[in-house]
């Protein structure tokens, strides 16, 4: 059975919208890598529009200065080097945090056994240094010869489906499927799916070196009909969604793993959706989701592929954000690959993941914006000494705005010039901050374009950034190591405006004016629309929480109280910050294997969800004022 591609006219211009640019009637020739590409597909033979939509899938068409991805591809093809990329173990193992972040319970800091190697599949580099008489060094860091290795290695996948070079697109179907390196034949065929789409719609970027890439608009595809799902699984329709089940297990000495079950959104609304990546691959990462002594999450997607295996089922909580309010109102994805050790991730991987999220967030009224759809490296600490062990990833390379691009919200660009109220959002190319320790502890990452802009506390690039109370308690700056996120925001985070001077603008942030260039002929924050909370008149400063809990007198005698511990911040008389609206108070009580003394408490008090400085966090509705912002 065959199906045409696009289905109508309406899904190839979403295509070529969602790629950013409108569809080309012709390729563009100007460039170095259109003529690679041109010639590298007459070389081997392969259609030029394919070797185009499989690259784009990959990298879109980046050449990202010779670094890994965050599943050790290289280049525009996204040719495979584990040797070179190395290999790492679950990112829930580093640091003091407690992934499930309560204080009923005795915190659980897991340990991961062994990695698994990843499989002998995913190391392409060599493949295609063989078929080009070449080595992986060169490969790895000549784009060009990049190009070349893989329009190389699609020509050997369609001879050796007995089929000739040459031809139309359609007819490179199964080489496409092939090229995606994945052994599940669904998730094959969904990798194919998208390249294919990619040519019927068109696409052009330029990439993050200055090439301006063009693939033209291919009408008239016909394409073969594959199965669907199975059942049980929560995903969206056209990804492919496999079901690993993390256990519900009991443990010795009264304990269990590895989640809680629950019945949301009836008990309680899911309020976030968590993202996440693995700082490890794929085998040894699904090895630890059904280990019943480790965490869990509810999804981990593939990067070369786009796979998604569902772990735990959307209304049951995960021990995934080190914050047990977020945890119990919030669905965890894991992301294959790494915060700062290999430092792009996969168009087929943000792809498939933002539709995910999309469904997800359309099937539980989360709004898509970037005070819902959160980082790890957002959700905050639950007390002042937990602050400090927060984890950090998806890390400053994941590119937001291509993200919030994808699920149809894009970010930014929204309200009237000198508004009080700001949206994060630089041009993610461009902007490369001088990060350190990717690698080594001290030493300057590879520049990288970033979501995160650096804050300063004068208008000065000279001038120290600021203090976080709590990841630096001894009254020290913050630092440009990557995993320090005590002077920096992110894209699609908002802000109130505190000051301009010239070229350069001041938000509050941690109770401080946070400084960053932004002149007019490169605006790396845009004027926005929305709210800001500030202290009730009378009130010096009001206190800022890390979870939203219910006053004492909420709690059944059979619950023990839960403090309300404010954190080592304070939201200060004339100060304002961008409010996410109000949020009522809310405790899972859950530290039993046994579900029936599982209790939601739900109390009076109300909080207002604030960014407050590069986490989000609460205030009670009670302390502040909520006022427009335009």
């Amino acid at each position: 059975m065959s199906r045409p591609v696009p289905r109508t006219a309406a899904v190839a211009a979403a295509v070529a919208l969602l790629a950013g640019l409108a569809t080309p009637a012709y390729a563009d020739t100007s460039s170095q890598r259109q003529r690679d590409f041109a010639a590298a597909a007459g070389e081997f033979g392969v259609p030029e529009n394919v070797l185009l939509g499989v690259s784009y899938l990959e990298s879109r068409w980046d050449s990202n200065a010779g670094t890994p991805s965050t599943s050790a591809g290289y280049g525009p093809m996204h040719l495979t080097d584990l040797r070179a990329a190395g290999v790492a173990t679950s990112h829930h193992d580093e640091g003091s945090e407690d992934p499930r972040g309560d204080d009923a319970r005795p915190a659980l800091h897991p340990q991961a056994g062994p990695a698994v190697p990843p499989p002998a599949e995913l190391q392409t580099v060599d493949r295609a240094a063989q078929l080009l008489r070449t080595d992986a060094a060169t490969l790895r860091t000549d784009t060009t010869q990049n190009i070349r290795g893989g329009a190389a290695l699609l020509a050997q996948f369609q001879r050796e489906l007995g089929k000739n070079s040459g031809g139309d697109a359609q007819d490179w179907y199964g080489a496409v499927t092939r090229y995606s390196g994945s052994t599940d034949a669904t998730a094959a065929q969904t990798f194919a799916d998208e390249v294919f789409d990619t040519i019927a719609g068109g696409v052009t970027r330029t990439t993050d070196d200055g090439q301006q890439v063009t693939l033209a608009a291919t009408a008239g595809l016909t394409l073969p009909q594959h199965g669907g799902n199975p059942a049980g699984v929560e995903c969206p329709r056209r990804v492919a969604c496999e079901s690993v089940p993390a256990p519900y297990q009991q443990l010795p000495k009264d304990d269990y793993g590895n989640h809680d079950l629950a019945n949301r959104p009836e008990s309680q609304k899911i309020d976030h959706i968590v993202i996440h990546d693995t700082e490890g691959y794929w085998d040894s990462v699904l090895k630890l989701a059904q280990d019943p002594t480790y965490v869990s999450w509810h999804y981990t997607i593939r990067s070369n592929d786009g796979l998604i295996a569902q772990h735990v089922p959307a209304k049951d909580v995960a021990w995934h954000a080190g914050n047990w309010y977020v945890n119990a109102k919030s669905i965890g994805i894991e992301h294959e690959g790494f915060a700062a050790k290999g430092t792009w991730y996969t168009e087929a991987m943000y792809r498939s993941s933002s539709k995910l999220v999309g469904y997800l967030a359309r099937k539980y009224g989360i709004p898509l914006d970037r005070a819902h759809i959160i980082g790890h490296d957002n959700v905050p600490g639950t007390t002042p000494a937990t602050i400090k062990g927060m984890h950090w990833d998806p890390g400053p390379y994941w590119d937001w705005s291509h993200y919030f691009d994808l699920l149809g919200a894009p970010l930014g660009g929204f309200g009237l010039p000198g508004s009080s109220l700001v949206t994060i959002d630089p041009d993610f190319a461009k902007n490369q901050p001088a990060f350190t320790g990717c690698d080594t502890a001290g030493q300057p990452c590879a520049p990288r374009g970033s979501e995160a802009v650096v804050l300063h506390s004068e208008p000065s690039e000279t001038s120290p950034l600021l203090k976080d109370a709590g990841l630096h308690p001894d009254g020290s700056v913050s630092t440009m190591d990557v995993a320090d996120v005590g002077s920096r925001v992110a894209t699609g985070q908002q802000y109130a405006v505190a000051e301009v001077r010239g070229d350069w603008t001041a938000i509050w942030y941690l109770g401080q004016k946070g400084w960053f260039p932004n002149p007019r002929n490169a605006r790396v924050a845009k004027p926005a629309i929305g709210w800001v909370v500030t202290p009730k008149p009378g009130l010096a400063s009001v206190p800022v929480y890390g979870r939203a809990y219910p006053e004492p007198e909420a709690y059944p005698a059979n619950v023990p109280v839960q403090a309300i511990t404010p954190l080592p911040y304070t939201l200060s008389a004339g100060q304002k910050y961008s409010s996410a609206g109000t949020a009522g108070s809310e405790y899972y009580y859950a530290v039993t294997f046994d579900v029936s003394d599982h209790v939601v408490v739900k109390g009076k008090l109300r909080y207002v969800q604030i960014q407050f400085g590069h986490r989000i966090a609460f205030v009670k509705a009670d302390d502040v004022r909520i006022l427009p912002a335009f």
